[in-house]
């Protein structure tokens, strides 16, 4: 009997999917349990197994293409099977001739813009950008932000999916191209949309990817309804940083950085304080028997937040290794779910960009978040005398619903007290 493969839920934030790229073609034998495509969410690229033995009879959703979850993407059944049933559940997504330019509606899931673009505008999963001369030009999400990330002007390439779509493969071949070739060259002019309002700035639209998507409907879930208060405090940093130089003289493999030390003192300071180590649950306050930290990492999507479990329980050497192993998925777009959800607290950490002080957004369900500010040499007054410090400006922001301010700055002095005296780390 032939089976239906929908677009699966591969990450709890997930509402539609890309197919990146299917492992198999039309005809292929396939397995239950094997991997059938991979699946660019909104956090990550990943792999969808098949749910049937068979023959992979029909694509319905092609590279690059999106589909909200549940929806029919695939058909697997046997070779001779009659599947007319199930495709006639996907006519919507038949391929039909596009409209005109001048038609006054767009094929449903795709959205105009309205001048000359190198940057394609995005609506429910697709993104079209115009062509000089006024005609339509569609462009995967997927395409649209390979091409952004490459600099390669939409414009000179010719899409080969349906109706002219460009999608991922498109791409991939510009990349091929020696840079002097026609696309290099014409990647470097941008253009810009003349503004309707008298002398004000030309302007581009950019896809907002699906990730940008979901960090934008987070934060309306969190910084509204969640009540943030914050709490600020300075840290002198010269013994930490002393104790992070010797160990890494010790053994240079173990690259042990500040930010580093930074996440065992804050599990450390949760267990401490199981009321921070916390969250709002509606009815009842859930406390945590370990930290896991939720440790925010740039992507060039956006942010995503690796967590390390247990880090209260883990050396310096093995924090050190996970943050650098998280990190670099994480760009690459390989994490798994389970290890970006479920943090108990979280860092953000923009002192490598020289910024010396910044409050968080707190990322629901957690109590906190630890905005860590840059080590800068600073005049202080010890013992009377005017002298040189490595001092480091922290910000904690509290969900009041689980913190109050006295919890939180007890919270943040355990912080600051193991960080002057990092030797506490080891009794």
């Amino acid at each position: 009997m032939a089976s239906k493969v929908i677009m699966p839920k591969l990450s709890p934030t997930m509402e539609e999917g890309q197919i990146a790229r299917w492992l198999k073609k039309e005809g292929d034998k396939v397995s239950m349990g094997e991997p059938l495509a991979e699946i660019d969410t909104d956090k990550a690229t990943m792999e969808m197994q098949a749910l049937a033995n068979g023959v992979l009879r029909k694509i319905i959703i092609n590279e690059g293409e999106a589909a909200p979850l549940g929806e029919l993407i695939a058909v697997i059944g046997e070779a001779d099977e009659d599947i007319s049933a199930l495709l006639s559940e996907s006519s919507a997504k038949t391929t039909a001739p596009a409209p005109a330019p001048t038609a006054p509606e767009p094929v449903p899931a795709e959205a105009e813009t309205p001048a000359p673009a190198s940057a394609p505008a995005e609506t429910n999963g697709h993104a079209k950008a115009d062509l000089p001369a006024g005609g339509r030009m569609i462009v995967s999400p997927l395409a649209a932000r390979m091409a952004a990330e490459a600099g390669i002007d939409l414009r000179t390439l010719q899409g080969s999916g349906p109706n002219g779509r460009i999608i991922k493969r498109d791409i991939e071949a510009a990349l091929t191209q020696p840079k002097g070739g026609v696309a290099a060259g014409k990647a470097e002019a941008v253009s810009f949309q003349a503004s309707s309002i008298a002398a004000a700035s030309a302007y581009r639209d950019e896809p907002a990817t699906e990730m940008r998507r979901t960090i934008a409907r987070r934060l309306v879930t969190s910084i509204g309804p969640v009540p943030h208060f914050f709490l600020t405090t300075e840290i002198e940093m010269d013994r930490a940083a002393e104790m992070r130089k010797g160990i890494n003289a010790l053994d240079p493999d173990l690259k042990i950085s500040i930010n580093d030390i930074i996440i065992k003192v804050v599990a450390n300071a949760l267990v401490q304080h199981p009321g921070v180590n916390a969250s709002f649950q509606d009815k009842f306050i859930r406390h945590y028997e370990h930290a896991d930290i939720g440790v925010a990492v740039a992507i060039e999507d956006g942010l995503i937040t690796p967590v390390i479990r247990s880090a209260d329980q883990k050396s310096l050497s093995q924090i050190a290794s996970e943050v650098r192993e998280l990190a670099e998925r994480a760009r690459n777009r390989k994490l798994k779910p389970e290890e970006y959800t479920g943090a108990t607290f979280s860092i953000s950490n923009l002192g490598m960009f020289g910024i010396d002080e910044f409050t968080a957004v707190i990322n629901p369900p957690e109590g906190g978040i630890l905005a860590v500010g840059a080590m800068t040499p600073k005049p202080v007054v010890r013992d009377n005398e005017i002298v040189i410090r490595q001092i480091m400006r922290v910000t904690m922001s509290c969900d009041h619903r689980v913190i109050d301010g006295a919890t939180g700055a007890k919270f943040l002095q355990t912080v600051r007290k193991i960080l002057e005296n990092p030797l506490y780390l080891v009794v």
